[in-house]
């Protein structure tokens, strides 16, 4: 019983911790342009939205949660995702890795008129750190996931480190 108490308490310390320097990262290089939803919001049922990946293609084929479509962010063309979305007014999740990249991509969607975006917080490494399936291009739930580099890979606490 004494083993599993120390468990529970040292598991929640790290969660704590991990989740204070994911604050710490994302008040470091965003503004809030864009408000967060959680990865527990996004992944109820009831969350009806449009998800958008904002990481580069080898990022995506790696992993990229269920339906996400991928825009991109070098290549990122609005013009694209007007294609794809017509709706102004459309629910729409964007997420990267951590939630960097894709608050620069939600303030592209806003300036052209989107209402209803929001970033997913802690991006990708926070959906997976939280148990949520992620899968790769041929459709496939998988473990690994693409840090985009290894500096970055430090972020991820849950899953196999791609960054090549």
């Amino acid at each position: 019983m004494k083993n599993i108490l120390f468990f529970i308490l040292f598991f929640s310390c790290c969660l704590s911790i991990a989740q204070k320097s994911i604050d710490k990262l994302l008040k470091k290089y965003n503004d809030n342009s864009i408000p967060y939803i959680t990865v527990q919001e996004l992944a109820m049922p009831k969350t009806d939205a449009i998800i958008l990946d904002s990481r580069e293609l080898k990022e995506y084929e790696t992993s990229h949660i269920k339906n996400a479509i991928h825009v991109g962010y070098n290549d990122f063309k609005i013009d694209s995702v007007q294609k794809k979305i017509p709706n102004k007014n459309a629910k729409i999740v964007v997420y990267c890795s951590v939630g960097i990249r894709s608050e620069s991509i939600g303030d592209s969607l806003k300036k052209t008129g989107y209402n209803n975006i929001k970033n997913l917080y802690g991006g990708i490494f926070e959906w997976k750190s939280n148990n949520f399936p992620v899968y790769n291009s041929a459709e496939k739930e998988t473990d690994s996931i693409h840090t985009f580099n290894k500096v970055w890979s430090k972020w991820l606490k849950k899953g196999i480190q791609v960054y090549e």
